[in-house]
């Protein structure tokens, strides 16, 4: 059975905004993932992902979190990772992508 990914986007300033992304980010949802980021990213100064809730992360759901992280060093946004699950942080490391995000 496949988890959905859930999504929500709240304003923390006048040009920041909390993402929270929940569930597997994978080949199926990662497309929702990365349009929901490129829209957070114009939209604010600052943006931060909190990734507490996922549970499974593919190379897809790692694509889509680096396309966010070069159109936020593009526009000078800046982007931070909240709460990386040890599943993301292991494909981090693995991957050599740990230094693209400022994590918290």
């Amino acid at each position: 059975m496949h988890e959905t990914i859930r999504v929500d986007r709240k304003a923390t300033g006048p040009d920041s905004c909390r993402v929270t992304v929940s569930g597997d980010l994978d080949l199926v949802t990662a497309g929702n993932v990365r349009q929901a980021l490129q829209t957070a990213v114009a939209e604010n100064r600052v943006v931060v992902i909190d990734l507490s809730g996922v549970t499974f992360c593919d190379c897809t759901g790692l694509s889509a979190l680096l396309a966010a992280a070069r159109t936020a060093q593009v526009g000078d946004v800046e982007l931070r990772l909240r709460t990386v699950p040890h599943v993301l942080a292991h494909i981090l490391r693995l991957s050599d992508t740990r230094d693209a995000f400022t994590i918290e």
